[in-house]
């Protein structure tokens, strides 16, 4: 069943959905095999012990003792008479499942944005229990202020669920961010550059942090659960207040040589061109983003710029007039469309991934994904005698943002808890 934001809502199935990456990653880093199984299990749901012995190709005795040291652990549990996946009920002894045990972990996801930031808690099988939307100022604010708000998110969690230790917080913004290091080298939502953000937010929260920009976790929601569970290469492009991208290769996030790749909406479609909220100029969100669409439209509408309107009230109505015909609203959306069909051509042309999925909130303008957009993004790549990439809308809401970021807190945790180090 789907929940409001279109993500699989496990609290309203008798069965848990599983959550994660179906398709095993590939490439030189194996993880332990104990992890595996465990991965396996909250993958799918409940799986038995003979499937998880024939999906890792591994000997039924070793699913036994592997799975034996994960309940030990209070990691997984048995389920007598479970409906098991594609299996029909019948005579004889009730089929044995394994599945994970939710509240042995828990989590926070956290998505900071320009005008209101959104968290949701969730168990180790990445059951949304509990999730806060709160409002924020839209401007460029120092790392205090940042952690005020993000401390407020977890503070209204813990009100919703009391009583739930939680092991680990993931958190999402735009900006160049070092996964690995957790610092900011620059964002427009802080102040500031080379901000050690994980840091200070571990030093408020008392927990462990893991932070990556806002694409990656929206990525990450795809992949563990969303439209790319079961596939190994797929791309997701996010136009919001900036443009952002995600990849996925061989089942894994790819984010670059020092975590700071695949920044589409810094790429350069003009030289010399629109002034970029980056400094720079010419970029693609230049032309896409909505500040780019908003600026543009108080001079089509003949708006004063000095008025005071928010410019997601102007977008609001730049959309009203183009859908009433409005020559130059249209224009306006017309030529975003464009600049997106060349973005888009560039990411097929560099990683040919066989599904693109293009999200958040601008989605709900159809404009920028006309037919006349698609056709032409299939024009300027070289797709001769092959079949061109799917492209998926998913206009999500807020919390699929903060579910991406629970994705990174349990992928971190679960690592921690059954990596090589255990």
């Amino acid at each position: 069943m789907l929940g409001a934001d279109g993500l699989t809502d496990t609290s309203l199935t008798e069965a848990p959905a599983g959550c994660g990456p179906i398709l095993p990653p590939a490439g030189r880093i194996q993880r332990p095999l104990r992890q595996q199984v465990f991965e396996h299990v909250r993958a799918q749901g409940r799986a038995a012990r003979a499937d998880i012995a024939r999906a890792l190709c591994i000997s039924a005795g070793s699913v036994t003792a592997l799975t034996a040291d994960l309940i030990a652990m209070g990691l997984l549990r048995e389920v007598e008479g479970a409906p098991l996946e594609g299996r029909e009920a019948g005579r004889g002894r009730p089929p044995v499942a394994l599945e994970i045990v939710p509240d042995g972990r828990h989590v926070i996801g956290i998505k900071l944005s320009d005008e209101r930031q959104s968290a949701v808690l969730a168990d180790f099988g990445g059951r949304r229990l509990a999730d806060a939307v709160l409002p924020a100022p839209a401007r460029r604010k120092a790392l205090t202020e940042a952690l005020d708000e993000v401390e407020a998110l977890v503070s209204r969690l813990r009100e919703q669920a009391p009583g739930r230790r939680v092991d680990a917080v993931g958190i999402g913004l735009s900006g160049l961010v070092d996964h690995r290091t957790g610092r900011v080298a620059w964002s427009p939502l802080l102040e500031g550059e080379d901000i050690a953000f994980k840091q200070a937010a571990e030093e408020r929260l008392g927990l462990p942090v893991h932070v990556d920009n806002d694409a990656n976790v929206l990525t990450l929601a795809e992949l563990w659960f969303g439209a790319g569970r079961a596939l190994p290469d797929f791309a997701v492009v996010t136009i919001e207040h900036g443009v952002g991208m995600g990849l996925v290769l061989d089942g894994r996030l790819f984010r670059g040589s020092r975590g700071m790749g695949l920044e589409l909406g810094h790429i350069k479609v003009q030289l010399d061109g629109a002034l970029c909220r980056c400094g720079q100029r010419g970029c693609l969100e230049a032309y896409l983003a909505d500040y780019a669409l908003a600026r543009e439209a108080a001079t089509a509408l003949d708006r004063d710029p000095r008025a005071p309107q928010s410019p997601q009230a102007m977008l609001e109505t730049l959309f009203r007039e183009a859908k009433a015909g409005h020559h130059a609203a249209r224009t306006i959306f017309a030529r975003a469309g464009r600049y997106l069909a060349v973005g888009l051509a560039n990411v097929v042309q560099l990683f040919d991934p066989d599904l693109i999925i293009l999200s958040g909130e601008r989605m709900r303008y159809d404009f920028l994904y006309a037919d006349e957009v698609l056709a032409e993004m299939q024009d300027l790549t070289l797709t001769k005698g092959r079949p061109p990439a799917r492209v998926e809308i998913h206009a999500w809401g807020d919390l699929v943002w903060a579910q991406g970021a629970v994705a990174l807190a349990l992928g971190m945790l679960t690592d921690e808890v059954l990596g090589s180090g255990s």
